[in-house]
C-alpha cells in the first residue's frame, strides 16, 4: 500500500464519487470528509470502502480543508487532496508509489489537472495545477479574510497552502471530469467568480498572490495588472497553449475561460462601483444630532470652551 492519506471532501457527490475512489485503492486510507449530503454520498462511501468523516462548518476558520489537516485520524504523514470529480490516472498512482519506494525528496508536490470535455481528456490548453500531494505536518492553509463572500462558504479558495520546505512536482495529471450536469459546472464556477472579484475588488488578491512562490508569483501579478483579462485567458488556451489541437472541446474550454474572467470583471466593476456609492452616500449624509449639538456648543459666544 501507498503510505499516504487520501482526502475526498465532499457534498452530494455520489454521482462522482464511484469513478473517484476506483483510482485510489492503492493507498494506505481514503478518507471521505462530507458536510451532510443528502442523496447518498456518506453510505456509498462506506460501502466503496472508504472512512468517512463528517463535517460541520462553523462559519470562521478553519474552512474544510485546514480542518482536515488539523482533526483527521490520520495513520500516515503524506496527504493527498483529491477532489470528488477528479479522477486518478494509473500513471499518476504508479508515480505516487515509485516516489515513496525511495522517499520524497520534496515536502510537497504540484499535480496538473487534465480538463475532460466532452467526455475525452484534452491534450492541450490550459490546465490547472495544485499542491496536493503534501507532507502535512508541514503544510498550512492561509487564513485568507474572504468570510464575507458568502458564495465560497466552507472551502478554501483558489489558493495553496503553505509549505515549509522545497516543492517538487509529478509528471502525470489528474483528470478533472466531472459527471454530474453541466449546469452544476455552471454554478461551482459562479461561485468562484464571486470569490475572485471580491479579492480583486479590494486589494485582498494581491496579497494572496505575495504568498505564491518564483516565477508562478510574478506570472500572476502580471496577469493581475493586464487589461483585457478575458482575452488574454482565451488566447493562453486556445493559442498559446494549443487548445485549437483539440477541435471544438479545445475552443469550449478556451470560451469557458473567457467567460469566467469576463463574469469576474464585471463582478469586481459592480463591486467597486458599489463601494464608492457607499462612500459617497456616508460623505454626503448630514451630521447626526450629536454632531449638531457639538457645533452649537463651539460657537462664538457660548460659555463652553
Amino acid at each position: 500500500m501507498i503510505p499516504v492519506s487520501v482526502i475526498v471532501m465532499t457534498k452530494n457527490e455520489a454521482v462522482n464519487l464511484p469513478r473517484c475512489l476506483a483510482g485510489l485503492d492503492r493507498f494506505a486510507e481514503r478518507f471521505v470528509v462530507d458536510s451532510g449530503s443528502s442523496d447518498g454520498t456518506p453510505e456509498l462511501a462506506q460501502t466503496l470502502g472508504a472512512r468517512v468523516v463528517p463535517f460541520v462548518w462553523n462559519g470562521r476558520y478553519p474552512k474544510k480543508k485546514q480542518w482536515c489537516l488539523d482533526h483527521l485520524p490520520f495513520t500516515q504523514d503524506w496527504a493527498l487532496f483529491i477532489d470528488a470529480d477528479e479522477r486518478p490516472t494509473a500513471a499518476l498512482v504508479d508515480e505516487i508509489a515509485r516516489l515513496f519506494e525511495t522517499g520524497p525528496a520534496h515536502a510537497a508536490y504540484w499535480i496538473d489537472g487534465r480538463p475532460v470535455m466532452h467526455g475525452r481528456p484534452l491534450r492541450f490548453g490550459c490546465w490547472n495545477r495544485k499542491l496536493a500531494l503534501l507532507d502535512r505536518r508541514r503544510a498550512a492553509f492561509p487564513d485568507i479574510p474572504d468570510l464575507d463572500v458568502s458564495a465560497m462558504w466552507e472551502v478554501e479558495g483558489h489558493y495553496q497552502p503553505t509549505i515549509a520546505g522545497p516543492l517538487g512536482r509529478l509528471r502525470h495529471p489528474l483528470d478533472h471530469a466531472d459527471d454530474k450536469p453541466l449546469s452544476a459546472w455552471f454554478d461551482r464556477h459562479n461561485r468562484y467568480s464571486d470569490w475572485e472579484a471580491a479579492l480583486r475588488a479590494d486589494g485582498r488578491m494581491e496579497r494572496l498572490i505575495d504568498g505564491e512562490r518564483g516565477g508562478r508569483r510574478a506570472l500572476k501579478r502580471l496577469f493581475q495588472r493586464a487589461p483585457g483579462r478575458p482575452v488574454l485567458a482565451f488566447l493562453h488556451a486556445y493559442v498559446a497553449r494549443l487548445g485549437v489541437l483539440d477541435g471544438r472541446a479545445g475552443l469550449d474550454h478556451a470560451l469557458s475561460r473567457a467567460f469566467y474572467y469576463w463574469q469576474v470583471a464585471v463582478k469586481m466593476k459592480a463591486a467597486q462601483a458599489a463601494a464608492a456609492h457607499s462612500s459617497e452616500s456616508t460623505s454626503l449624509s448630514p451630521p447626526s444630532a450629536f454632531s449638531r449639538s457639538k457645533v452649537r456648543l463651539r460657537t462664538p459666544g457660548s460659555s463652553m470652551r
